[in-house]
């Protein structure tokens, strides 16, 4: 079993010290690093909804959370959908709510699924392995205008046009099909620097293909009007595109006290154990009003 480490795990949980928790929904369980220290730490958890889009993200928490037993109730699927899981199972608000926003250690190092532009690959990117849409589809199909919108978007690429442009050209003559075809059909245009060429355009391709961006948005809005007052909750995300949109969805919500002025970034020990952990930025807010009276 991979015992992966999860990031900001202590400054996580401070979010929710001194919290009595009854429901807690997390919406990425990921390798379940997370769960198991916040189950630790509030024995009085009756249930613990983990809730993931990847299966084997799932599988793996489950031999993990195994001492949990019946505490933990599996969902597959996005936590964008959180209002009708918790319709489902009859719960009318949660106490907690923890979201770690993108893709996973353990789903860069699966080369297979093409999330890496280090490994030879199906492009892929799939997050569920039964969604429709691959990056494979994407980068044939798409209008050269639109992936080079994707790319400027979601990848805060400068050189979007230029890579769309060649992405195209070179799709006329062979279908693009592999992680190695497109970092080199890239490196055409895009040269190195202090990040590989690729970097971005992967970046964007992964959030184009999970519709990462409208799932946060969804599943925040969700778990702010399903949280209970005094409930708390933690967004943990890894780029300025998601972590502007916790600060405006927080911000706007005049149901919450903003826990966190400053996002926490990771500490330099962490950063020194965990390199990939560099560019995570945890924001949380507690409920402090109700719904409003007729």
């Amino acid at each position: 079993m991979t015992h992966h480490t999860p990031v900001l795990l202590k400054e996580a949980l401070q979010v929710f010290e001194g919290l009595k928790i009854e429901v807690f929904f997390e919406g990425t369980v990921g390798a379940g690093g997370h769960a198991e220290a916040i189950l630790d730490a509030h024995p009085e958890i009756e249930r613990y909804l983990a809730c993931d889009r990847d299966p084997a993200a799932l599988k793996i928490a489950k031999e993990r959370l195994a001492p949990f037993g019946k505490k933990i109730e599996w969902i597959h699927g996005p936590f964008s959908e959180l209002p009708q899981y918790l319709d489902e199972r009859g719960i009318s608000r949660i106490d907690g709510f923890l979201i770690d926003i993108g893709v996973s250690s353990m789903q860069i190092d699966q080369g297979e699924r093409g999330f890496s532009f280090m490994k030879d690959a199906p492009l892929d990117m799939r997050m569920n392995p039964d969604g429709e849409t691959t990056a494979e589809i994407l980068v044939n199909r798409l209008p050269e205008k639109e992936l080079a919108r994707i790319f400027f978007e979601y990848g805060e690429e400068r050189r979007s046009r230029q890579a769309a442009k060649a992405i195209v050209d070179a799709r006329r003559k062979k279908r693009i099909r592999t992680t190695k075809e497109l970092v080199a059909v890239i490196q055409t245009v895009i040269k190195g620097g202090k990040i590989h060429p690729a970097t971005r355009i992967f970046q964007a391709l992964r959030i184009a293909v999970n519709d990462e961006l409208g799932q946060l948005k969804l599943g925040l809005e969700g778990a702010i009007e399903r949280l209970q007052i005094d409930g708390r909750l933690a967004v943990i995300t890894f780029h300025s595109l998601e972590d502007r949109i916790v600060k405006q969805g927080l911000k706007s919500e005049k149901r919450l006290e903003i826990l966190t002025k400053k996002p926490i970034g990771p500490s330099a020990e962490e950063m020194r154990k965990n390199p990939r952990s560099r560019s995570a930025k945890l924001r949380a807010a507690a409920r402090v009003e109700g719904d409003g009276c007729c």
